[in-house]
């Protein structure tokens, strides 16, 4: 197993994760991509102290640059963790 401080690498904060901090209690974050949903679940529950009910993973391919030239390039790829807690539990981000 990884270390948890390698699993979690930022929390994403924008108005799509405002919105589901808001409504479903669920907190988005970017996790290492070889990271799988039981080592996330276990370093959110490590690293705040939180009870996790249910984590969703996808992949978000990195975006193209410089697209109509020669020497195009892409930023890199991530991995998007949505990380539900149980009720009565939640985070202070800000």
């Amino acid at each position: 197993m990884k270390d948890i401080y390698q699993v979690i690498d930022t929390v994403r904060i924008s108005e799509k994760a405002t919105l589901l901090q808001e409504l479903n209690n669920e907190y988005v974050f970017k996790v290492d991509r070889n990271a799988n949903k039981l080592e996330i679940k276990r370093a959110i529950e490590q690293l705040f102290g939180k009870k996790v009910e249910t984590v969703r993973t996808m992949n978000c391919s990195g975006k193209k640059k410089r697209e109509r030239r020669a020497d195009a390039g892409r930023t890199a790829h991530w991995k998007k963790a949505i990380v539900r807690l149980k009720d009565g539990e939640t985070l202070d981000l800000v």
